[in-house]
């Protein structure tokens, strides 16, 4: 695999033009609000066939996103040329490899008061792969703070917003991965399902013609996923029910399957949940292919 970086610095000096930058020279400088308090957002998008898919889906929510933290709004045809000058660059070099492409959008300097916002491409990794493969051990974990709230009461809670505060998230897949699993689904009270840590959850439940295609209510206080919407989508052109509503550990351990979707990943069945395992479905071609499609859109 190559080891290429691609990095485009979307608000250089001046506001000029974004420039494609050494991706192994300085970029953030250390009072970015980015580094020292997370205060920003980002997109991860997939690159496939030398092309940036679910584009138009990831920059409505960078925009959302952006509003929620009251961030200057991203100039978006700023935004897509800096994406195709790094496209462009990876590309060049490439050889077709799957990549994920991110984009950052922070507060930016406490000396300036100016945002910054930076994209970079880097190959996807071998872990990616596996889990797409092979599937994924998951285990279930409290959040570890109540989400009964609303938007109006509580706007500063940020909920449906994808900003760069995901230490915790990151914890968490660090400790299941400690434990011998690859992956974390996340929970509230009463046994809710809420989300991975960088994903969404989709399951089948029933068989035959009463199989309903069913994601977590984005009301429940997680981040609407961009992949999950798009086979949503298709799925329901293929004469799938889907629907978003309440889903509980207990539904997700009787379902006819279970996956976490995302842009880069695309899919990764849930071969086990909590130490019990779950069989690979009788139509686990079918959801595979629509989130293949789904993520590549």
């Amino acid at each position: 695999m190559t080891e290429l970086r691609c990095v485009v610095d979307v608000h250089p000096a001046g506001e000029a033009d974004p420039e494609l930058c050494d991706p192994a020279a300085p970029l953030i400088h250390v009072d970015d609000l980015a580094a020292v308090r997370g205060d920003g957002i980002f997109e991860t998008l997939m690159v496939r066939d030398g092309e940036v898919r679910n584009l138009d889906r990831h920059r409505r929510r960078f925009v959302r996103s952006a509003a929620m933290l009251d961030l200057p709004a991203p100039d978006t045809d700023r935004w897509d040329a800096a994406t195709r000058l790094a496209l462009d660059a990876w590309n060049a070099s490439a050889d077709g490899a799957e990549a994920s492409l991110r984009w950052i959008y922070s507060r930016g300097r406490e000396s300036t008061g100016l945002p910054t916002g930076w994209v970079s491409v880097a190959p996807a990794s071998d872990q990616v792969r596996r889990d797409r493969e092979d599937g994924v051990a998951v285990m279930t974990a409290h959040r570890g703070y109540t989400l009964d709230i609303s938007r109006d009461a509580a706007p500063w809670a940020l909920v449906g917003a994808k900003t760069l505060s995901y230490a915790a998230n990151m914890a968490a897949l660090r400790y299941a991965r400690d434990h011998g699993l690859q992956d974390v689904i996340f929970t509230a009270e009463g046994g809710r399902v809420l989300e991975g840590p960088t994903s969404t959850v989709v399951a089948v439940l029933g068989t035959g013609a009463d199989a309903v295609l069913v994601t977590p209510s984005r009301e429940v206080g997680i981040l609407p996923g961009t992949t999950q919407a798009e086979l949503f989508r298709l799925a329901t052109a293929a004469g799938w029910t889907c629907e978003e509503r309440e889903l509980t550990v207990d539904d997700l351990l009787t379902a006819s399957g279970v996956w976490l979707v995302s842009s880069v990943r695309r899919y990764a069945r849930v071969t086990a949940l909590d130490g019990t395992p779950l069989a690979r479905p009788e139509r686990a071609d079918e959801i595979e292919a629509l989130a293949t499609a789904a993520a590549g859109a």
